[in-house]
């Protein structure tokens, strides 16, 4: 993977007096978002990236498809590419912004005025969230007008596993920009988790194909849980179980939320102790 050539261009101070929570991190979502604007690599990796991996997906899981027929190509395409879009346009575009913000010092002078250390995290969040929303939108509408997928099983479901993910994203670009020294070294700071997620979390290959041990610990893994409830969400079951319908659905929900929300707890813990406001001297 290819890191950005440069650092992004210092943020300008946020216009305005603002005095309410919402006020703040609209201000600093805008900011946040011209900033992305004018990043033609960032802007890359958070656009067109998705698109090509999605096209790389579509022949490893048509291969797949061939090898277990029975495996539910048309869930697994749409949860991969799904999730695919939550790594990389939150979770890798993220780090690199936080670690382009605190190398120009723009996060140790916001902390000066009257935003929260949470605001500033999350209105620096809102542009790369607010992308990722409107890209897995897009998908699951072009999916359905093409795929002629069913109409989601348990939209609530749905939308937990969107909101467990993006927590959990921002969260682990907080902690992974505390060992990332330079925009140029996010590539390789986060190609860890990249490659675990993709590899073990189902987007790339189905957890039904796997041997049962295998599986049991690729479920645990940290975004594991939030792309299940995804797939649970739209398709009625996560792989292991025959759909089922909206009450069908929460039993076989429950350990997910249960360890999705344990994952998010632990890294938003992790992000409040260690992340860095300035850079390491």
């Amino acid at each position: 993977m290819t890191a950005p050539a440069s650092a992004a261009p210092a943020a300008p101070a946020v216009k305005g007096a603002t005095t309410t929570t919402a006020g703040r991190l609209l201000a600093l979502g805008r900011t946040e978002a011209t900033l992305l604007l004018r990043n033609r690599t960032a802007l890359f990796m958070a656009v067109a990236m998705p698109l090509v991996l999605m096209v790389s997906l579509k022949g490893i899981l048509d291969q797949q498809a061939a090898d277990h027929p029975g495996l539910d190509l048309h869930a697994n395409l749409v949860n991969g590419v799904a999730g695919m879009i939550l790594l990389f346009v939150v979770y890798y575009n993220l780090t690199t912004a936080y670690v382009a913000r605190r190398s120009d010092l723009v996060l140790k002078r916001l902390r000066t005025g009257e935003a929260r250390d949470l605001e500033i995290l999350g209105g620096t969040a809102l542009p790369s969230v607010a992308l990722g929303l409107l890209e897995c939108a897009l998908i699951g509408i072009a999916g359905a007008a093409r795929l002629g997928l069913p109409t989601p099983a348990n939209p609530l479901l749905m939308a937990a596993g969107l909101l467990l993910g993006i927590g959990l994203l921002i969260a682990l670009a907080a902690v992974t920009s505390t060992v990332t020294k330079s925009v140029e070294t996010a590539g390789i700071t986060t190609l860890p988790l990249l490659l675990v997620s993709q590899l073990g979390s189902g987007l790339l290959i189905p957890l039904e194909t796997m041997p049962d041990g295998l599986a049991a610990f690729c479920r645990a893994l940290p975004t594991t849980p939030a792309f299940q409830l995804l797939r649970l969400g739209w398709f009625g079951t996560d792989g292991s179980e025959p759909p089922t319908g909206f009450p069908g659905t929460w039993p076989e929900a429950l350990p997910h939320l249960a360890l999705g929300a344990a994952w998010l707890a632990a890294a938003v813990w992790a992000a409040r102790r260690w992340f860095h406001w300035e850079p390491r001297r």
